[in-house]
Order: C-alpha cells, then structure tokens, then sequence
C-alpha cells in the first residue's frame, strides 16, 4: 500500500458513514470516563447495529467457581435441545475493561445458529477491579469447567473449541497454548482481531491510531486497566506474540489448535494479527487467516449495517463446522 495515501480512502463507503455518524453523536470516548461509567456508556450502544437476536432452541446461564472461589457465571447457545452438540468457548471483547456476555449475545446466537453448535459466553472478571492475570485465570477455569460437565450439560466434550475477539481473542490465544501444554485437545481457535503484543509499535497502531473507532488512546486506557505493572507487557499469558515465560524464553506454539484468524484491515492491531498468524504458521499449525478490506476493529457486531459482519460470521462458521466434523472423525 502507499504510505502516503489517506487511510481513511480504505474505509468502505457503508464502513465510513457508519464512522461519521458516531463522530456526529459526539459521545464522551470511553478512555475519557471511568471503568464504571465506560461500561454503561458500553452496554448502552452495543445492540444498536447489531442484527436481530437468532431464536436458538435453547439458551440458558450459568454459574462456576474460580479457583480463588469467585462465582463466575456464562450463557449457553444451542440451536438443538436433544442433542449432544460440539462447544465453542466464547470470551468477549472489551478491551478487558468493558463488555459481557449481553453485549455479544447476537453474535453468539448467530454463531451456534451458522455453525450448528453450541457456545458457551464467559463473563470473566473485568480490569481495573480484576488486573492481569485473572481474566487468563477465569478463562482456563471456564475451560476446565466446561470439560468437566460438557456431559452435564448434554454437550460434546470431545469437540470443543475456543474462540473471541479483541481482548477476547488474546484470551483464546493464551488458553489454547494452556491447552497444548496440558493435553487438552481443542478443535480450532476463533481469533478475531486479537491484540497479541505487549508493546503495541507495529505501523497499523500508527496508521490507524485516530479515526478508526478503536483509537490509540482506548489501547492505551485499556491495556493500562489490566496491567498491574509494566513487567506485565513481557509475559507470554498478555502478549502471546512476543511474551516470555519464567526462564524467559518465548513460547513455541508447536502443537496448538488449528486457528482461523479474521481480522479487519483499518485496525489499528491487524498487523499484530497477522503477525501471530505468521508464527503459528511456522510452528506448522494450520491457520485460515482473512483480513475483511475497509472496515474497523469491532466490525463483527455492526451485522445490520456492514456486510462484512455478516460474511465474517459466515467464514467463522464454516471454520467452526470443518474443525468439528474433522474432531469427529468425519469429512472437512
């Protein structure tokens, strides 16, 4: 691409009018408002392009116990009720600020109704209330959990997935690397646009830094909510992509779970993304990677009014289908 061209000439034209009319709303940006307020300001817009809620056969919420013993609790999306469906694990996105389970309930419904399987949305412990580690904490023991009780639950415990976006999606990274060292099987990871570094430098956070909804000050307020210290930005359970473990090597990524990767092309972390694909590629895991042209981080819940979305939610699906059926021993 031509450096000295306009970034804001890629938006898509329904991208861009999208883009002018929340500039015209002129809402406070979260950065500017506490994590309270931040999370209503949140909530209060996250239906407003979304599509309308799919019907599922069956949806139910919850509980579990962390492993400091705070109640943690999810929703469950199937659209059967008599059968043993596979699970997507699901963790929303918010920047680990902002965000819940009601603010991706579209999306999830629409996932389990496209892929034909069950999802399971976590409501993990959110910053600054909760700082890094405990949303990687609740995320593992969401996993557990669900191992534990898919039976329970009338679930396939066999073929099971994870997946999110945004901080949603590091949480997948982390927890499917958790899962390789343990020897927990996963299906696929569901990654969209997750942030994987800790020193977000790359030139997409320079090109994309304002104007494109995520901006360079909501990375910075986000990731300064989860950070108890800078030291954190050098842990692999944060930043997956260039993070070290206690000896301070970096984690090999040999033998995670097959990955499909969408990220959007006018955000600010789409080369972080891309370059997490690029190594797990070379550590041989099959890896599906689709940049959605002129669009911006978050445009997965604007489905009523850019067609990406919906595309997007598409191409996830087929993933979801084609690693489930390869789990069952079927054809992709």
């Amino acid at each position: 691409m031509n450096k000295h061209r306009n970034p804001l000439s890629r938006l898509t034209p329904a991208m861009r009018g999208v883009l002018d009319r929340i500039a015209r709303a002129g809402h406070v940006p979260l950065y500017a408002l506490s994590p309270a307020q931040a999370r209503l300001a949140y909530e209060a817009g996250a239906g407003v392009l979304e599509i309308p809620p799919h019907k599922l056969a069956r949806v139910e919420d919850l509980g579990f116990t962390a492993r400091d013993g705070h109640a943690l609790n999810a929703r469950l999306y199937a659209p059967a009720a008599d059968t043993a469906l596979p699970v997507l694990l699901y963790f929303h996105g918010g920047g680990f600020t902002v965000g819940s389970v009601a603010t991706h309930e579209q999306l999830c419904r629409h996932l389990a109704h496209l892929a034909h399987c069950a999802v399971v949305s976590v409501n993990y412990r959110l910053a600054p209330e909760a700082q890094f580690p405990t949303a990687v904490h609740d995320a593992w023991d969401s996993l557990a959990w669900l191992r534990e009780q898919a039976s329970a639950l009338r679930l396939d415990g066999a073929r099971i997935a994870v997946g999110g976006d945004s901080a949603g999606g590091t949480l997948a990274c982390v927890t499917a690397i958790s899962a390789r060292d343990a020897g927990w099987p996963l299906a696929l990871q569901l990654l969209f646009y997750p942030g994987t570094t800790g020193h977000p430098s790359t030139p997409s956070h320079q090109t994309f830094a304002k104007g494109f909804l995520l901006e360079e000050a909501h990375v910075q307020y986000f990731l300064g909510n989860y950070r108890t210290s800078e030291a954190d930005r050098d842990d692999w359970r944060y930043a997956p992509l260039d993070g070290v473990d206690e000896s301070g090597q970096p984690r090999d990524l040999d033998g995670v779970a097959p990955a499909w990767v969408g990220l959007a092309e006018c955000d600010p972390l789409v080369d972080e993304g891309v370059l997490y694909a690029d190594r797990l590629r070379l550590a041989g895991v099959p890896v599906d990677l689709e940049i959605y042209g002129g669009v911006v981080h978050g445009f997965i819940n604007f489905g009523r009014a850019i067609p990406q979305a919906l595309t997007a939610h598409n191409d996830a699906a087929r993933a979801l289908r084609q690693a489930f059926s390869l789990a069952a021993g079927g054809p992709t």
